[in-house]
């Protein structure tokens, strides 16, 4: 039996922001807006009212199945079990396109909690509707449509010449317009990512492009200026959820002062904690003012602060996060060499969980991971208590977003 959200109508006009963490089995009401969350800050004709409504789905609803499930975001990909890894990983690969009977059948055994589009999974506008459209239908709870749409470099929909769609020469060239053009952007990608089904963005990039010999982040950042960086940042991030897009602030706790590439191996910070909160942090504070979000957590090592670990696997990393317990925190890919030539799919996911993270975002072996968490979770290792707390976290974001 299908466990879907219901949507009793309030005569509340305007969404709140998220309240106190709920914990355990307690219900709590998730308010849901039927059009567009109300962030703080927009534009006067951007703040009106709009109906909302609630819903009392919280972790004590599900089957332990179903919460370790909602934990995990993954390629398409994944939910074709006949695929090697190595294809579900390579972006030049042949990617999935339609969903087939048997990857409704794997979305039964494995109820993730979300998808990430990629380049090689879009098409052009009808297809990925129909896509998305049809992954929604099949999952017994809303599912989080995600993409990385940052504008410039990195979008995968824009930058497809099946798409008519703006294209932004860079955060870059945008952060010095200001925030202004900043919350157009926002506005624009989300406006376009919420026709084509999509509910959350792994954007705006919050990094401060502090290092020239910086090989991933560079122009994605809106600037060098921690101060800028961050104003652009929530900017964006207004306008993505004024158009009912979860924004995704990235790369905590700063990927801008590295020299690595997350991709093929750890990126290190040698910031002190100090020097971090008053540089690259403040990004991630705007963020706390802004209203429902996600931050994205990076693979990098910062040694005064996680010692040996990535700030993914770090509780002490995970411990700076403004406003965590009304934050979505999400790992960046477990895919990425940074996990991968040092942990398996099962440690990355019950560390990374351990650590403080809500959402586990494509592990290099779906079932492996699912199936470890699993086991954490029977055996002791993670609490279900600790466990519903990310759930029900899930749950309240997609009360809002996935409407």
């Amino acid at each position: 039996m299908k466990k879907w959200f219901v949507w009793p109508v309030l005569l509340a006009g305007v969404l709140c922001a998220c309240g106190a963490q709920p914990t355990g089995q307690s219900a709590v009401t998730l308010p849901m807006n039927t059009e567009r969350p109300v962030v703080a800050d927009l534009p006067a004709d951007e703040a009106e009212p709009t109906p909302a409504a609630e819903t009392t789905l919280t972790a004590a609803d599900l089957t332990l199945e179903e919460k370790v499930g909602q934990l995990f975001i993954i390629r398409p990909d994944s939910l074709d079990l006949t695929l090697p890894q190595e294809q579900i990983d390579d972006a030049k690969a042949d990617g999935v396109t339609e969903l087939t009977d048997a990857m409704r059948d794997a979305l039964q055994k494995y109820p993730v909690g979300g998808v990430c589009q990629f380049g090689k999974n879009i098409v052009d506008p009808a297809q990925i509707t129909a896509f998305n459209a049809a992954l929604q239908e099949a999952s017994d709870i809303p599912l989080f449509i995600s993409v990385d749409e940052e504008g410039g470099a990195v979008a995968r929909l824009a930058n497809k010449d099946t798409f008519d769609l703006p294209r932004y020469e860079s955060a870059a060239a945008v952060g010095a317009e200001g925030i202004d053009a900043a919350y157009a952007m926002g506005q624009t990608i989300g406006g376009y990512l919420r026709t084509y089904g999509f509910n959350m963005d792994f954007a705006p990039d919050a990094d401060v492009n502090t290092n020239p010999d910086n090989p991933i982040i560079g122009t994605r950042a809106f600037s060098s200026d921690a101060a800028e960086a961050a104003d652009c940042a929530a900017a964006m991030a207004r306008g993505l959820a004024g158009e009912g897009i979860l924004p995704t602030f990235k790369h905590f706790p700063g990927h801008g002062d590295t020299a690595e590439d997350s991709h093929t191996g750890l990126a290190y910070s040698y910031r002190t904690v100090e020097e971090l909160a008053a540089c690259e942090l403040l990004p991630f504070e705007a963020a706390a003012e802004v209203g429902p979000h996600a931050v994205m957590v990076g693979h990098i090592v910062v040694p005064e602060l996680t010692g040996d670990l990535p700030a993914t696997l770090s509780a002490d990393a995970i411990a700076l996060v403004p406003d965590a317990e009304n934050t979505l925190i999400v790992t960046d890919s477990l895919a990425m060499g940074a996990i991968t030539d040092s942990y398996t799919p099962g440690e990355a996911a019950v560390q990374a969980l351990q650590a403080g993270c809500d959402v586990l975002l494509m592990p290099d072996g779906l079932a492996d991971a699912y199936d470890a968490v699993l086991a954490a979770v029977q055996n002791g290792a993670i609490s279900e208590d600790r466990l519903d707390l990310s759930v029900n976290k899930i749950l309240r974001m997609k009360a809002q977003f996935c409407a």
